[in-house]
């Protein structure tokens, strides 16, 4: 019967699937964990309790779905948009613009099965927003209660293939700003051969050397519009062509900025065309179709294939990265160092997986989508070694992690470059990404609360930059709050925890805090009425109490408080693989006996090989007054470890106080039977 020490001194293998148990030979194993809940993978190998989340405001409709979008105005002026069944609201240094008493909102067209379609591209204080039933629309900033959502007059298209039938097209005036009536000489060639159609008002149509903007229909062969551009001459011609956006021929779902150029792409009638702006002049979409082409010009480019490739995203790095419903493209001037032109435009497919309807995420010099189906997470980078652009799985170690689908992603850059990705199910799905240092660590996050007889409900996830030293993760939760659905705008508090101040800490969900003289009296919790509440009083933790009236009664006077929804941060180690002296210790009875946790700033900590035998591991001295916090620790604890004789030798750690924990390395001990 051998003894031996393990050293578990990493966790950057994240949570490994299930079907992975058995591959002990996989380098990853080790480092790697069979369940983390409620922690958050640091680069440097630890696992750290994730922060709980402030609450902020209730969301207009809470029977809605509604869905979060970062504005960045500038580098210290940043907003959070709220955007719901028709309108958007507002939020900035952790709070609601309000206008009056009420929150600032202001009206749109998105509807709530809409809004998860949304896609957008922002330059400077201007936002432009697409989705495939709507006119692309401008999201502008003049002030914290001054914003306007209005529909882009392009200029001088984008325009379908120009008319090759026998079909004429004449116009009753041609002076700029003059009411036209144009008249077609036969439907054919004309929507299908419909002819005009009542979706073709607000459509551009180009007529020999001029543009005319529909504002009515009058029968198929007559419709009026306003002169746009001038044209030559009003006689019949065969020489027209009907404008690629409108609501008969759908409306762009992508969009994003590449070399000084506003691009779109996936319409319904050109899935597969991507129309660039001129180059400096974002709604001029003028290709000199009667002219000679200049670099500058605009471009109108489909993608050919044997197969539909409906476009669902577009990401500007070295190059412009197109996904489509069939394979992922780039788009170059011929070389990495050229700008495209009309007449150098080259894209080219780099692979085939195909791409789900979410935007990707640019981080690093690599591009991360979803594959088509939602449940792959695929990193599109280009690889020198066989000059091309691979797309590896990044859920190949823990594809249960994605098994609802993912609805959609955000990125936060600082301060641990983490993925995060609200799943089917309602769970917040993290991705610690550092690849230059082989750190891809997927972990779990479950919001305190409840919804229904479940767990809470994550529905949206969005980051903004702050002018503190990271990123901040904002998310709507959805909860069962005194038997009714409330939908709440929440905040991530900042991951990086260097504290030595008990009062400070923010472990606690939808949580607010009390900072005053001291009192027993605790109000102004609406949110949280009937929940059972965990609560930080002057940085020692106090028994749970439920809302009642708004109000909480504290069983001691406090001046520092939190107060919010508790949640368990669990890590669960894999099968340990040691102390066999004829190969592997896997499937041998062993029996862990002693445990030492390496910690980082941490108070209160769970240790034991089940759930239901956990050994606290204590903090306090007699010497700690009860009603104030300990301190917080950094060094080793070792912990009798009330393991049996098992085949398995799985270690857990579980925190379900308010408090911090971070665990650096394990240091299991174990006799295994041979």
């Amino acid at each position: 019967m051998a003894r031996v020490a393990v050293q578990l001194t990493n966790f950057t293998g994240g949570e490994f699937s299930p079907r992975l148990d058995g591959r002990n030979d996989l380098a990853k194993y080790s480092s790697s964990c069979k369940t983390l809940e409620n922690f958050v993978i640091y680069p440097h190998g630890s696992a750290a309790r994730r922060s709980g989340t402030q609450f902020v405001s209730e969301v207009k409709d809470s029977t809605k779905k509604t869905r979060l979008i970062p504005f960045e105005f500038s580098t210290t002026q940043t907003y959070m948009l709220e955007f719901g069944n028709q309108y958007i609201r507002f939020y900035k240094d952790n709070g609601q613009i309000l206008s009056g008493a009420s929150a600032y909102e202001i009206a749109t067209p998105y509807l709530e099965a809409e809004l998860f379609e949304l896609k957008y591209a922002q330059s400077a204080d201007v936002m432009y927003i697409c989705h495939p039933n709507h006119a692309v629309r401008k999201l502008s900033r003049t002030g914290h209660t001054a914003w306007t959502l209005t529909e882009v007059e392009f200029t001088k298209g984008p325009f379908q293939d120009h008319n090759i039938t026998t079909t004429t097209l004449t116009s009753s005036h041609t002076a700029v700003g003059a009411t036209a009536t144009l008249t077609l000489s036969s439907t054919t060639g004309v929507n299908s051969n419909q002819g005009w159609l009542t979706t073709d008002v607000g459509r551009l149509v180009h007529l020999k050397d001029g543009h005319v903007k529909i504002t009515s229909r009058t029968s198929s062969t007559v419709a009026v519009g306003t002169v746009i551009v001038a044209i030559s001459s009003g006689s019949a011609t065969t020489d027209f062509a009907l404008g690629a956006f409108s609501d008969t021929s759908g409306h762009p779902g992508c969009v994003t900025f590449f070399e000084q150029r506003l691009v779109f792409a996936g319409t319904k009638e050109q899935p597969q065309t991507i129309f660039f702006s001129k180059s400096g002049d974002y709604e001029n979409m003028d290709d000199n179709y009667h002219g000679t082409v200049a670099d500058d010009d605009a471009i109108i480019y489909t993608i050919a294939s044997n197969q539909v490739n409906a476009i669902r995203f577009m990401t500007a790095t070295r190059t412009l990265i197109i996904g489509t419903a069939g394979g992922e493209f780039t788009v170059s001037g011929g070389g990495t160092d050229i700008a495209i032109t009309p007449t150098n435009i080259l894209i080219k497919k780099q692979s085939n997986h195909g791409a789900a309807n979410v935007d990707a995420i640019a981080a690093g010099n690599a591009t991360l989508f979803l594959q088509r189906a939602k449940r792959k997470l695929r990193e599109l980078a280009y690889n020198f070694d066989v000059d091309g652009y691979l797309a590896p799985d990044m859920t190949i170690l823990a594809e249960h992690i994605s098994e609802s689908g993912i609805t959609q992603m955000a990125y936060q850059q600082e301060p641990n470059s983490i993925l995060w990705l609200v799943r089917g199910d309602g769970q917040l799905i993290g991705f610690t990404y550092q690849r230059d240092q082989q750190v891809t660590a997927w972990h779990r996050h479950i919001f305190g609360g409840a919804f229904g007889s479940g767990n809470a409900v994550c529905e949206s996830v969005a980051v903004i930059p702050t002018d503190d030293s990271e990123y901040q993760v904002w998310v709507i939760i959805k909860r069962t709050i005194d038997g009714a659905t409330k939908r709440y705008v929440e905040y991530l508090n900042n991951f990086d925890f260097d504290e030595t101040d008990d009062t400070s800490f923010n472990f606690l969900d939808s949580q607010l805090a009390y900072d005053g003289s001291a009192t027993t009296t605790i109000s102004g919790l609406t949110h949280l009425e009937g929940q059972t509440v965990a609560i930080l009083a002057d940085g020692a933790t106090h028994p749970n109490k439920t809302v009642a009236s708004g109000s909480i009664t504290l069983e001691r006077s406090a001046s520092k408080v939190k107060v919010g929804l508790p949640y368990t941060s669990l890590l669960q180690t894999m099968r340990l693989d040691a102390g066999s002296q004829d190969g592997t210790s896997q499937a041998r009875t062993k029996r862990i006996f002693d445990v030492t946790i390496r910690m980082y700033e941490s108070i209160g900590v769970e240790v034991g090989p089940d759930l239901n035998n956990m050994e606290r591991i204590p903090f306090r001295s007699s010497a700690n007054p009860m009603d104030t916090g300990v301190g917080v620790f950094t060094g080793d604890k070792e912990v009798e470890f009330r393991g049996n004789y098992e085949t398995d030798g799985f270690v857990y750690v579980r925190q379900t106080q308010p408090l911090p924990l971070t665990i650096l390395s394990l240091y299991p001990k174990l006799q295994t039977n041979d």
